[in-house]
């Protein structure tokens, strides 16, 4: 039988309405074997998500203040859960242990775990499904990162006991045995993991979206949902601000070959968006996957006489931002002039001391910094296929009545990298995206 592992997020368990969607969900395919949950999220928009209430009574207890009216919300929120769903369950010991380990100051990783450690016991037990603490397979190196080699080889052999399980999200443990929390990608990543693990066929990201959208729903409405896309295109656009799976989240399934389905609760009826490995790369497909972008932006202009003639040019201006210790995005170059990219937030106080550096190191004929710049790339493992793709991108700004300032291609010619003034940024999208999907 076919191995799938489920994760769902805390807006598909925020209340017992949602449970029955889940249970619903997992229950229709019998290779649906192992859930990894997140805490419960909002059930609207001026709620709290349990995890943050958590955060909360760490904070008070940390100042001496009391935690009752915060925690009673936590254990009425659960507790409302299990009476609504109609099962016989108790959690007062877990309530009682959680809270004498937040009054006796239990560390912050251990207290924001409790939401996906409650929430796996009571789905586990609204399903019939067995119970698996992730503290007892997950596990990270004394310096705090990762250990996924001892996470893979003993979360197989637990899994390989239980038919079916739920796992909290979120958590691991540290080699002395306290909890430690994933910086990012939290539940995610757990899903990951146990994908892995259980060499799954199929790793299906359960959340309140459809797939993975072309652009920002916030700039585009309606925005077409991509059908397929690559770990590679998914990275570009992650990298890039898109909302949709952190990179580090998807590596465990990625170096496995595992397939991801990213799939709307609410809409379980909808095919959502397939992550995979490879793709056919061919006429007849969409040229671009997709459209993503971030703002905050300086870029730093040199011009110079015979630069490329000038040995070790480029690696002197570049010795300077590392002296600073300021990282570049882009490097676009012309055979007297080159550009540096690097987040403005970066340089804000450094702007005038980077200028003078590099003029010492290098004496540019000219050289400014002009902030405001935001980036946009148009992703697609088709576009290497695509005749004018370029060309496309560039008219579109240009229909748009926007002036690009910097131009950026990848070797592998999946994606294209324009800069325009952050002012026009939303015109630049909503005029690329319109070009492609017309």
């Amino acid at each position: 039988m076919a191995v799938k592992v489920l994760k769902f997020g805390g807006s598909s368990l925020a209340d017992a309405e949602h449970f029955k969607k889940v249970a619903n969900i997992i229950k229709s395919d019998p290779s649906r074997r192992y859930v990894v949950v997140s805490a419960p999220g909002k059930r609207t928009p001026d709620d709290q998500k349990v995890t943050d209430m958590l955060y909360k009574c760490y904070e008070l207890t940390r100042d001496g203040e009391e935690i009752d009216s915060v925690f009673v919300c936590i254990i009425r929120r659960y507790e409302k859960i299990i009476k609504d769903l109609g099962i016989s369950l108790s959690l007062e010991k877990e309530f009682q242990r959680i809270k004498m380990a937040i009054l006796h100051h239990a560390g912050r990783d251990y207290i924001a775990s409790r939401g996906e450690y409650l929430n796996a016991i009571v789905l586990a037990a609204y399903l019939g499904f067995d119970f698996i603490d992730a503290e007892k397979g997950i596990f990270f190196n004394e310096d705090g990162s990762f250990d996924s080699e001892k996470t893979n080889s003993v979360l197989s052999s637990i899994l390989a006991k239980h038919e079916y399980a739920v796992i909290p999200g979120f958590y691991g443990s540290m080699p002395n045995g306290t909890i430690k929390t994933f910086s990012r990608g939290g539940s995610d990543f757990t899903g990951s993991v146990v994908a892995r693990a259980a060499s799954a066929d199929l790793y299906e990201n359960w959340t309140d979206v459809s797939g993975v959208l072309m652009v920002d729903p916030r700039i585009v409405r309606d925005s077409k949902v991509i059908d397929v896309i690559t770990y590679k295109e998914l990275r570009e656009l992650s990298y890039m601000g898109a909302s949709v799976l952190h990179e580090d989240a998807i590596f465990p399934v990625r170096i496995a070959g595992i397939p991801i389905n990213i799939r709307n609760t609410n809409r379980p009826e909808d095919k959502g968006t397939m992550i995979v490995k490879d793709s056919e790369v061919g006429p007849g497909g969409d040229i671009i996957t997709g459209i993503a972008g971030k703002k905050g932006f300086s870029i730093i202009v040199l011009e110079k006489d015979m630069m490329n003639s000038e040995i070790g040019f480029g690696k002197k201006v570049l010795e300077v931002l590392m002296n600073n210790k300021i990282s570049f995005e882009h490097l676009p170059s012309a055979i007297d002039a080159m550009s540096v990219i690097v987040d403005t937030e970066d340089i804000k106080n450094k702007k005038l001391v980077i200028a003078e550096e590099i003029t010492r190191a290098v004496h540019p004929d000219y050289i400014s910094i002009d902030d405001g710049i935001a980036l946009v790339a148009v992703v697609g493992r088709n576009m290497v296929n695509g005749i004018g793709t370029a060309y496309r991108v560039f008219k579109a700004a240009a229909d748009s009545g926007v002036n690009i300032r910097m131009i950026d291609q990848g070797s592998s010619e999946m994606n294209i990298i324009i800069g325009i003034k952050e002012e026009d940024y939303e015109t630049v999208v909503r005029g690329i995206y319109s070009e492609f999907t017309k």
